[in-house]
């Protein structure tokens, strides 16, 4: 018996609101890399644009409950308002560069408010915060420094990054956050010239230091324009971080996750290791580990008589991380989700086992309830977090505060200039 033909499904209505022009005053900032603003008694979520001006904004997206809107003209501007450092991610351009039109310092009073105003609203915490700029970016302008661009193909063939909120493609010729190993790497394989193939992913990988820089094309190696056939094709890099005046040699999968800030490494190594305090001869956690940025430091720090207990997610991060701690005995690796190896264990049966200290790096989703309450469970004396979303960290903080951990320490640094994310660093004890 023939099955039924399903009907074609209907093409959703157009947005009516789409593309209405309103003159808006701009209040607040607001988490999400936008500011707050008003029409007729409806929130108004604005790009582009900063507190205090006054602008003339096109709906983006309509809905009942708020609109969001990119500011298309200033009418009266702010005097943190500077020429966009990056003109392709202004009003329906690329994402990743939405706060390009802000001064620097004024980035990071942005970033500074908005991780103050997620403490206070989802952690009852009133806290001020300052924005450490990484070293040399002032110097630099907020400009060159990605060690890691990901860019995606448009049906024409041009390689270029996804505008914000869609999946539209928008075509460029450069990319100034991009370190200049990673933007010569683009000239010498002809990144920006047109000749992909339509929905192709384009990563470029140029270390800060250690090897050499490294095309993947839909994952494949490319070398001189074309895809490398060699057997011992590179599909991972060598990164050299140094912490606590001590050096540390990673490899990791050229695909694989490793902060993009050329200084980031280093910054978040150092401010986990000053925040974990004395270690010698302590066991501890190092939850979503990776290929083991700050496993690594921990292990010298609790030394020969104390334990590093590492968990990651993502095997081919685990088997980094082996191999980068192949010679330090007190480096114990799990791989699994983090919440299952707390509770469950490993798919081996092997749990984490107690720690006098926790430290998690989840990802922008955070750790959650279950995590948490996994954590608390064993009673560190300390946990370090370390958190690249201002909301998870802030609803977390919350979490942790039910089990009777305080905020004690917190740091917040500028790994992404020109975008809205900041990473932070929070110290809790019990």
């Amino acid at each position: 018996m023939p099955r039924p033909r399903r009907s074609a499904p209907r093409p959703r209505p157009a947005d009516p609101d789409v593309g209405l022009e309103l003159e808006l005053e701009i209040g607040p900032v607001a988490h999400g890399g936008h500011c707050v603003a008003r029409h007729e008694g409806r929130v108004v979520f604005v790009r582009h644009t900063l507190p205090g001006e006054r602008v003339r904004a096109r709906v983006t997206e309509g809905g009942k409950r708020f609109w969001r809107a990119d500011a298309v003209e200033v009418l009266d501007a702010s005097p943190d308002r500077v020429d966009p450092a990056w003109p392709a991610a202004g009003p329906g351009g690329a994402g990743g560069g939405e706060l390009s039109h802000v001064a620097l310092p004024a980035q990071r009073r942005w970033k500074a408010d908005v991780l103050a105003e997620q403490l206070q609203r989802l952690a009852g915490l009133e806290r001020p915060v300052t924005v450490e700029a990484a070293p040399g970016d002032d110097v630099r302008g907020g400009l060159g420094y990605r060690t890691r661009v990901e860019l995606v193909t448009d049906g024409d063939g041009r390689a270029g990054m996804r505008a914000f909120r869609s999946h539209r493609v928008v075509p460029l010729d450069g990319m100034p956050l991009a370190t200049p190993e990673v933007a010569a790497l683009a000239d010498a394989e002809g990144v920006w010239g047109g000749r992909w193939r339509a929905g192709q992913r384009l990563e470029l990988v140029a270390p800060a230091s250690g090897s050499a820089p490294v095309l993947l094309v839909d994952g494949v190696p490319w070398r001189r324009g074309r895809p490398d056939t060699r057997a011992n094709a590179r599909r991972a890099v060598t990164e050299e971080v140094t912490v606590g005046g001590q050096g540390h040699r990673y490899r990791v999968t050229a695909d694989g996750f490793w902060q993009v800030h050329r200084e980031a490494p280093g910054v978040l190594a150092n401010a986990v290791l000053e925040a974990a305090g004395d270690l010698d001869g302590a066991r501890v956690l190092d939850l979503y580990a990776g290929a083991g940025l700050f496993t690594l430091p921990l292990a010298a720090a609790v030394g020969p008589g104390g334990r590093v207990v590492a968990v990651e997610s993502d095997p081919r991060a685990v088997k980094d991380a082996r191999r980068n701690a192949h010679d330090t005995p007190q480096v114990e690796l799990h791989l699994g989700a983090v919440d299952t190896v707390l509770l469950g264990g490993d798919a081996a049966g092997d749990g984490a086992g107690e720690a006098d200290v926790v430290v998690l790096d989840p990802p922008r989703a955070g750790a959650g309830r279950a995590v948490v309450q996994a954590i608390a469970d064993r009673r560190p004396t300390r946990v370090v977090y370390v958190a690249c979303d201002p909301a998870a960290l802030a609803r977390d903080v919350g979490y942790l505060a039910e089990h009777g951990y305080g905020l004690a320490g917190l740091r917040a640094f500028d790994l992404f200039p020109m975008t809205h994310h900041v990473e932070a660093v929070a110290v809790l004890e019990r």
